[in-house]
């Protein structure tokens, strides 16, 4: 069998975008919320010598316009907060000798995780380390009597448990209930476990309720060393229901060049300091570029917002109207990935509130009233929390009841979607909300 391979020639014609490093720094500039921008134009201003940042140190509103300082204030400050490790560390200095048990507190200590439990298996360590059981055994009875109450758990129930001893206010059923009915509790067999302990339903609905103000993760709230700012990009300011939207210094720092101790080196015959100079006032000009061009943007998608969902800003409920990326694109003229850039980790400061631009877009409409009215589907999630505060928790409402209520205010949602939204809600199932006090 011969195989026979041809060669030909063909020219063919084929377009592509190249992603200059130009455009990449366009785009990265838009993309920085304000925090980042800073510390992005700090480290400009270390790699050309004639870029100057002046940058907002003590931002206020007066700073765009606004009457009082403290109007905007709504950000968390930046503060520094004590690890898990080093709260648990300073108790067991405080409290244990200086003994070897204690170094083995200490040693179960560095194995937690974020949340405080311990995911060590006991038996292993001993074998590994050369330590009885029974040590080990006492060094973890030590750690988990340490606050906060849970810490040192190596399964949700045994946290659970460390809490309940731990409060002399806890319901007398409850250690009982999760020590050695948690599996049944847990999957809300409460009439098998009611019977079985010969009590009143009411009573386990109790022990239910206590455990729900239980943490099962102990060790989060010492997680993060650091609550970050949320700086506002734009501030808008309503004035006899009159909406003004201004940007801030944070939105377009103020970027100056150095021209006299440039110009005093372009004086120079030297080609290659001439090159650098060359090159240096190019970056110069390209990042004001993109400054200016940040802030215009920024601006742009912030009023054709403020246009848009003009009810949310004067009107007490503050409702939302549906809107997508694509209409404010459309709009605009500009590609959706543009205004994806422009949404994500910039914030508008109003009089009640600060708020990220992107939460002025609500998902896709799927739904209409018979009037032919909009209704987005956060319009629905409303709907649904409403309806789920006001049932009988004694007869909690099933997503079909649900869907079927929702229809009586003229909106079709199936029972499915409505499920989805539930649980979108943190919503528990009907089963799970149905009480027996």
């Amino acid at each position: 069998m011969a195989l026979e391979q041809g060669f030909s020639q063909e020219q063919r014609q084929v377009q592509k975008l190249a992603m200059t490093q130009r455009m990449q720094q366009s785009i990265q500039v838009l993309r920085y919320n304000a925090e980042d921008l800073q510390a992005y134009l700090k480290q400009q201003e270390l790699d050309n010598p004639f870029i100057s940042v002046n940058l907002a140190t003590n931002y206020n509103s007066s700073q765009a316009g606004a009457e009082s300082k403290d109007d905007w204030q709504t950000y968390t400050s930046v503060r520094k907060q004590q690890s898990l490790f080093e709260y648990l560390l300073d108790q067991i200095h405080l409290t244990m000798r200086a003994t070897p048990i204690r170094k083995w507190v200490i040693y179960l200590l560095e194995h937690l995780d974020s949340n405080g439990y311990l995911r060590l298996d006991l038996k292993t360590v001993s074998e590994e380390q050369g330590v009885s059981e029974i040590t080990l055994l006492d060094a973890l009875t030590l750690l988990q009597r340490l606050d906060p109450p849970g810490v040192g758990a190596r399964n949700l129930q045994e946290c659970l448990l460390l809490q309940i001893e731990n409060d002399a206010h806890a319901p007398k059923l409850a250690q009982q209930v999760i020590k050695n009915e948690f599996e049944a509790f847990a999957d809300r067999k409460w009439e098998q476990i009611a019977k079985k302990l010969g009590v009143r339903l009411a009573e386990i609905q109790t022990v239910f309720d206590y455990v729900r103000t239980l943490s099962p993760a102990p060790g989060a709230a010492y997680d993060q060393n650091q609550v970050g700012y949320i700086i506002p990009d734009l501030v808008l300011i309503e004035t006899n229901q009159q909406l003004e939207l201004k940007t801030t210094k944070y939105t377009q720092p103020q970027l100056e060049f150095k021209q006299s101790y440039y110009d005093r080196l372009a004086k120079q015959d030297d080609q290659e300091v001439k090159k650098y100079l060359a090159q240096k006032q190019k970056e110069y000009e390209h990042l004001y570029n993109d400054l200016l061009q940040r802030g215009q943007t920024l601006l742009r998608v912030g009023q054709e917002i403020v246009d848009y969902q003009r009810d949310f800003f004067i009107k007490d409920e503050h409702p939302l109207k549906p809107l997508l990326l694509r209409d404010v694109a459309h709009k605009l003229q500009l590609h959706e990935s543009t205004i994806s850039r422009a949404v994500n980790g910039k914030y508008m400061q109003t009089s009640f509130g600060t708020f990220e631009l992107k939460h002025f877009f609500s998902q896709a409409v799927n739904y209409q009233t018979e009037t032919g009215e909009s209704v987005s589907s956060d319009d629905v999630h409303k709907y649904i929390s409403e309806l789920v505060a006001n049932e009988d928790k004694r007869k909690p409402l099933s997503d079909q009841k649900l869907s079927e209520l929702l229809k009586q205010k003229e909106l079709t949602v199936s029972r499915r979607t409505v499920a989805k939204y539930r649980e979108q809600l943190n919503i528990p199932s009907s089963s799970k909300r149905k009480r027996f006090d």
